[in-house]
């Protein structure tokens, strides 16, 4: 008999075809009930595929108590109750390696468009303005400035390549120092103040919400550009907002919203922001090599093998009480 496996989110053509084959699928993405379907059929599932935007919270796990794995086609898992997970002892994986270049690619991207003006340098094109009013105006270069880089995992690692072939100076925060060759500032408020770009490429969830604060946005100030690649929550966007629309921060080019896909009307009006629609993994080849990791780490789950890219999840395991 084939294994049972719940399907809370579809997965690309390629991979659904290949879970078709090897699993009996359940479709609670599917379900018009989707509390009875979980009833009827969760218990016999000993894996989910999904990806970080569906949910998965205490009730869904008590309702597949053979659950082992969550295998999700995305990095980030908002949306999951990862304590209840780890107490269960129900392990997750992402697809972290299979989107690094696309998001470090768009990481760039963004700092450049936002930098040179790109946006504004097609309108100026299209309109009639290059012919009416003569060249735009002057923008501001890269090379030689300094890119802070808030968060120095996989995808920090790459971006900061990719920054100093360009000739930028590197430095980053993060929780902890990492064995790399930049340099590292330990108060991430201090880091804004020496950046002149910062990115924002850390986890999401309650750990860094609010991370980019309102002194953050300050420190890097009139003439800085904050890039976000990670999640909406790492930033106070009000703040955010109030820093664009006051002039206390220059340029703010994000991917990522604290709502989606219906982001505040106040920050999409300001001229100071270069927006993209949460899209920096969003090419063929990086959705299906995401979906591919669903299939692998399913098949490596039910052949008793190492996961391929599974989260270490003991660290959202409830603290004990100090005495």
């Amino acid at each position: 008999m084939k294994p049972d496996v719940m399907v809370l989110h579809a997965q690309r053509p390629e991979a659904m075809a290949q879970l078709e084959q090897a699993y009996t699928l359940h479709r609670w993405d599917l379900a018009a009930d989707r509390d009875a379907f979980l009833a009827e059929h969760g218990p016999k599932c000993r894996a989910a595929a999904t990806n970080g935007h569906a949910p998965m919270t205490a009730a869904m796990l008590e309702a597949m108590p053979a659950l082992e794995l969550v295998a999700c086609s995305s990095a980030g898992f908002d949306g999951f109750d990862t304590a209840a997970m780890a107490a269960r002892g129900v392990r997750l994986t992402n697809s972290s390696p299979a989107l690094c270049d696309d998001v470090a690619d768009t990481a760039i991207l963004l700092m450049l468009a936002a930098r040179r003006g790109m946006v504004a340098g097609d309108a100026w094109v299209r309109s009639g303005d290059w012919a009416a009013k003569g060249p735009m105006p002057l923008m501001r270069a890269t090379s030689g400035k300094v890119l802070g880089i808030v968060g120095m995992g996989t995808i920090g690692k790459a971006i900061a390549r990719r920054a100093e072939a360009m000739g930028m100076q590197v430095r980053y925060w993060n929780r902890r120092p990492k064995d790399v060759p930049w340099e590292y500032v330990a108060d991430l408020t201090e880091l804004a103040r020496q950046s002149d770009t910062l990115v924002a490429i850390v986890a999401g969830g309650e750990g860094t919400a609010g991370l980019i604060s309102r002194g953050v946005l300050e420190a890097l100030g009139p003439e800085g550009l904050f890039v976000n690649v990670s999640r909406g929550s790492v930033v106070d966007e009000a703040a955010m907002i109030d820093c664009l629309g006051t002039g206390r921060l220059g340029h703010a080019a994000l991917d990522v919203y604290a709502s989606e896909p219906d982001p505040d009307p106040r920050l999409t009006s300001l001229a100071n922001t270069t927006l993209y629609p949460h899209h920096a993994s969003g090419t063929v080849e990086t959705r299906n090599a995401m979906a591919q990791l669903v299939v692998d780490n399913l098949a490596a789950l039910f052949a008793g093998q190492a996961l391929l890219t599974e989260v270490d999840l003991s660290g959202y395991l409830p603290q004990p009480a100090e005495a």
